[in-house]
């Protein structure tokens, strides 16, 4: 009988390798193994105070604590929440307030130096706990009980098919992130489908590469090949000095990666021995046909090009494995999920025509959290999920995407609110108006560019605005070039479009740096 749950998935009492941490000397850890710390840190939570549905904020690195602490809160029929750890105290305070958080996981050390997560957790009342593998299990070592300290010890759980596992947030055109609730059913739906796109199967080994806080990582890097039986390599972070000896050393067989990485390991040195590789998978931003031909023809394995969103728990179309037909330039047909090219009305256009990209399937979410206009917004009548990409598909189902609806900034797979950065910008007393807008970019695919138009009287130049933004965003939001001008270029009736300004900026002979 096929799992229902994360708990169902990964309760198995086996001795074949599950997680491998390449350390020194490397963490490896079996199946049974992993499935007995999960259970004791599930108590450890119920002890705490976690009961179902309260949200746990995860602030920790790709790590084992991290992948213990993420199961057992799902098992104990709470929402994990993973967040990225390099968060600047506004955003971790934004995302454990929506979500109520009951407690929040940083890392050792992190409360001793008042980390920008404790200090928001403290914010809020959310418990604070450290959280880390000792050598011999993962502790869960509680700082401050918060808002936990009325409750008391609470029952261990058993995970149910349609509990809320994972709230990820997704940026939208509105400024304001959108919770997007993920079940135990959505999940599991997507890993049974990542499995049957690349057969995975026990003799697969993985290299993770993807933050665990990110759709892509969590679910096609993580939970799909281990619930397939396979296994996993975990390093901190993404090094691309390392990488290939890993994969070595590990065995690894496959990898799963955003564009910039694939063209980062393309300038590296192959190693020597050259390894196998069953097939390359790349997701999360679009990849050129230029990149294709060379990842294929440097590393001798078939690239496949897939098509993900959050709010599908992760996959939705994929090229598929030889002998299969990839098509550079597409991001493939649908895996487990209906693809329907509608127009605005929610009728579907002529094969061929260009519209926006919809799906209905097991995995994707039901709706936001406590955002019925966003719902309405983006489900059709007959329950399709518009996407807020315009695309067609060619006469064998193959999805083309021709640009985006929503005016999101794609940077490398990190989806990024040009509304958010507006909003951050104006807050500087220097600035009259601020338009952010997505730049092409050659290694990330999309950048950050801003236009500025400076108050009267005031200086500001642009290394100045990057450093006191540096104080209110994650780096990866930092813009790449600042345009300074006079006049905001708008519409005939005053409105602002991204596209137009992106378009002035670009004609300016040299931009301000």
């Amino acid at each position: 009988m096929a799992p229902t749950t994360l708990e169902n998935a990964f309760s198995k009492d086996s001795s074949s390798t599950a997680i491998v941490v390449p350390s020194h000397p490397p963490l490896i850890v079996s199946y049974k193994r992993l499935a007995t710390d999960v259970k004791a840190f599930q108590q450890q939570l119920a002890k705490l105070g976690v009961s179902p549905q309260s949200a746990v904020s995860i602030a920790l690195p790709n790590s084992y604590e991290f992948i213990v602490s993420f199961i057992a809160a799902s098992w104990q029929r709470a929402i994990a929440a993973p967040l990225n750890p390099a968060y600047k105290q506004s955003e971790f305070e934004f995302y454990i307030d929506d979500l109520k958080s009951a407690v929040a996981l940083v890392p050792k050390g992190a409360f001793a130096q008042d980390a920008a997560a404790v200090r928001a957790a403290r914010k809020y009342q959310a418990a604070i706990a450290e959280c880390y593998y000792n050598g011999k299990e993962v502790v869960l070592d509680i700082k401050e009980k918060g808002k936990l300290a009325s409750k008391g010890s609470q029952k261990v759980e058993t995970a149910q098919p349609d509990d809320v596992a994972l709230v990820l947030h997704t940026s939208g055109t509105t400024g304001r992130p959108k919770a997007v609730p993920l079940t135990h059913r959505n999940l599991l739906r997507t890993m049974q489908n990542i499995q049957t796109t690349y057969q995975l199967g026990p003799k697969d080994r993985t290299m993770l590469v993807m933050p665990l806080f990110h759709v892509h990582g969590l679910l096609a890097g993580f939970l799909a090949p281990l619930a397939s039986g396979g296994s996993v390599i975990v390093p901190i972070k993404f090094s691309a000095h390392e990488f290939w000896k890993d994969f070595n050393e590990f065995k690894a067989n496959w990898y799963t990666a955003v564009p910039t990485i694939h063209q980062i390991l393309l300038k590296s040195a192959m190693p020597n021995p050259k390894p196998h590789i069953r097939f390359i998978r790349s997701c999360s931003s679009p990849l050129s046909p230029k990149v294709f031909h060379e990842l294929e023809k440097a590393f001798g394995a078939p690239v496949l090009e897939a098509y993900a969103m959050t709010e599908a728990a992760h996959q939705m179309t994929s090229n598929p494995l030889p002998p299969g037909k990839r098509m550079p330039g597409s991001v493939g047909i649908g895996q487990g999920v209906e693809i329907k090219i509608l127009d605005q009305e929610g009728n579907e256009v002529p094969q061929g025509k260009e519209a926006e990209i919809c799906i209905r399937g097991e995995n994707v979410t039901k709706g936001y959290l406590n955002n019925p206009s966003a719902n309405a917004s983006s489900f059709t009548k007959d329950g399709f999920f518009r996407t807020g990409d315009q695309g067609k598909q060619d006469p064998d189902g193959y999805v083309i995407i021709t640009g985006r609806i929503k005016e999101l900034i794609n940077k490398g797979g990190e989806k990024i609110s040009p509304i958010e950065l507006d909003n951050v910008i104006a807050q500087n007393p220097a600035v009259s108006e601020a338009v952010s807008f997505a730049l092409e970019d050659e290694h990330y695919g999309q950048d950050v560019g801003v236009a500025v138009v400076v108050k009267e009287g005031q200086k500001l130049d642009a290394g100045t605005l990057k450093s006191w933004m540096a104080e209110k965003v994650a780096k990866f939001k930092l813009p790449k070039q600042i345009f300074f001008t006079d006049v905001m270029p708008k519409t005939a009736t005053g409105k602002i479009q991204r596209r137009l300004v992106a378009e002035a900026m670009l004609k300016q002979p040299k931009p301000k740096l």
